[in-house]
């Protein structure tokens, strides 16, 4: 008898303490599923700030905006605003750098948080994507040679020699006010007959115009003419993170408000060319 009751005692003692480790796991599997909870329900900009780093995707083959200089070194116009716009989130930028055709598949896998690579703002990406307010802008301008005073408008176009490449929709602009058009294969041939007055103009991108006048400040040739019209970039993101947009457009607006981001326009194109 008194075995019996002492082998009853021993079983239920084992049952206790089975009982309280099957409840301290079930605690502990709890707790970490709790944590592992608080970790996913973290924004793209809390995940931003704890790492440290903001993760932008760009080309790095595309001057002024993202190239290599001959340092080898990553720069232009676009990570500037980049770089800046980390720093006062107070993160470390990290370029990744791809092709554009790989750009978006690359931010809709998470590859990177930001794109900083001249996306223009399009009803169409807006559908599939955030944008930040925008921080440049440019459109189609006439060039003529400086001597020149008979073209001050596109509708002066009308039986003028145009340089330009034949199938972009600046020739078309060009077709349309009645140029009659020398066909080129690319921006520099362009202004190269412009500035020998083997023709008389080009209709072309003003910010491409921009730079190159910024880096031959004793080219032959102005900008006549400004299309009202305009095409406006922002820095991209994926939809959902709006507290990280945010964030980015109150740091794009410190930056036109205490001068930074002229000083990187005036540099880059020697004027302000967010309006």
């Amino acid at each position: 008898m008194k075995k019996f009751v002492l082998l009853l005692s021993i079983g239920f003692i084992a049952m206790v303490l089975a009982a309280c480790g099957s409840s301290e796991e079930d605690g502990q599997a709890s707790s970490g599923e709790e944590n592992e909870s608080e970790s996913s329900e973290q924004t793209l900009l809390e995940q931003i700030k704890e790492s440290g780093e903001l993760v932008i995707g760009t080309e790095g083959t595309y001057r002024p905006y993202t190239f290599h200089d001959e340092n080898d070194e990553l720069t232009g116009f676009d990570v500037e605003i980049a770089r800046e716009v980390a720093d006062r989130l107070g993160v470390k930028p990290v370029f990744n750098e791809t092709k554009w055709d790989s750009m978006f598949a690359g931010l809709n896998a998470e590859r990177f948080d930001m794109v900083a690579n001249q996306v223009g703002i399009t009803e169409e990406r807006q559908e599939e994507y955030s944008f930040s307010d925008p921080y440049i802008q440019s459109s189609a301008v006439v060039v003529t040679h400086k001597d020149n005073e008979s073209i001050q408008s596109f509708e002066d176009l009308e039986g003028v020699n145009a340089a330009q490449s034949m199938t972009s929709n600046y020739a078309d602009i060009a077709r349309e006010n009645g140029a009659e058009i020398t066909s080129v294969e690319g921006f520099n041939e362009s202004m190269q007959l412009l500035a020998t007055k083997r023709v008389e103009a080009t209709v072309n991108d003003r910010l491409s115009v921009l730079d190159y006048l910024n880096n031959r400040e004793d080219a032959p040739v102005k900008i006549a003419a400004r299309q009202d019209d305009a095409s406006q970039s922002g820095l991209l993101f994926r939809q959902g993170n709006e507290d990280l947009v945010k964030a980015v457009n109150e740091a794009l607006q410190e930056m036109k408000d205490d001068g930074t981001y002229l000083e990187i326009s005036e540099k880059w194109f020697g004027e302000d060319v967010s309006k």
